[in-house]
């Protein structure tokens, strides 16, 4: 469990220090915008650049494990979306809704934690994951311009769905990191130190970020946030463990790894696309609130029990 607490305790701990600084006046409704902004024009599209450019694809073409890792995020969005939109009607909120159930936090946590728990041989699948939650984002956008825009006619939903997959910067950056590592060019030094130096300020600018978003007040409902929470933590585990154990017969390895990376909490990504769009962010940050703390129980509780197997 130490080790668990040890990856999750910074997560929580930047959330905090936001929280306390929004609650303190120190850092007020201001800096959370212009944070966000941070966040998702520059940080986080050079963190996606960065890590897909340095991926190799012959460590990343597992198909079964892909098959397996990726069917359990889309069926849990599935079912977490169908949910939310019976109950709204709305089908970009529930496109959030979905995404937030099925988007692990693989990046900054699943790559230390399988390391950790499963030795060098767990960053394959950890480093895989993280390509394959782009393409759950991929999705989850498409959805929300077509929820957006559904009053428009079919051609011009199209045409706007396009252009917005085709400008926005959380696609865009990991589509070029990959045709940048396919070109095996090698980068200019200084700008690949700028990259750096953006993509290590994503991860605790958009946690902050999160912890100043908890302090405004809100009208959504608790439940909420904790029934898409239980998807997460619970309900996205167990399906990747039966398509992977039960149904695949995956090596050992790859089901632990698989059931790591389902059971991680939401990361980041929902919440910067959420304030991409100017949604209401207030559900998605106290699901990564949520599920940030419960994982390091449910996590826990998996690592132990496997390790008396």
């Amino acid at each position: 469990m130490l080790y668990v607490f040890n990856v999750v305790l910074p997560v929580f701990a930047l959330i905090l220090i936001g929280y306390v600084c929004g609650r303190t006046g120190k850092l007020g409704v201001s800096a959370s915008i212009e944070l966000n902004r941070f966040v998702v024009w520059l940080a986080l599209p050079a963190q996606l650049f960065n890590f897909a450019a340095t991926s190799g694809w012959q460590t990343l073409w597992q198909p079964e494990f892909i098959f397996a890792f990726l069917m359990s995020c889309f069926l849990v969005f599935i079912l977490v979306l169908g949910v939310s939109w019976y109950r709204t009607h709305d089908l970009a909120a529930s496109s959030f809704d979905g995404l937030s159930a099925s988007y692990s936090n693989t990046g900054y946590m699943g790559i230390p934690l399988c390391a950790l728990a499963l030795g060098q041989d767990g960053l394959a699948p950890a480093i895989i994951s993280t390509f394959i939650v782009f393409v759950m984002f991929a999705l989850a956008t498409v959805l929300i311009e077509v929820g957006m825009l559904s009053h428009k006619k079919s051609h011009e939903v199209i045409l706007s769905v396009l252009k917005s997959l085709c400008t926005n910067p959380l696609l865009i950056a990991p589509v070029a990191g990959l045709l940048w590592a396919a070109s095996e060019f090698q980068m200019y030094g200084p700008a690949s130190q700028v990259i750096a130096f953006l993509a290590a300020a994503a991860t605790p600018c958009a946690l902050v970020s999160i912890g100043l978003f908890l302090t405004q007040k809100s009208d959504s409902l608790p439940a909420q946030a904790w029934s898409i929470s239980f998807a997460k933590l619970i309900i996205q585990p167990l399906v990747a463990w039966c398509i992977a154990a039960q149904i695949l017969d995956l090596p050992t390895l790859w089901v632990n790894a698989i059931v790591i990376l389902s059971a991680l909490p939401t990361g980041t990504g929902p919440f910067m696309l959420a304030q991409y769009y100017k949604a209401d962010g207030s559900v998605i940050s106290r699901v990564v609130l949520i599920t940030t703390m419960g994982s390091l129980v449910t996590l826990s509780l998996f690592l132990w029990s496997n390790s008396r197997i």
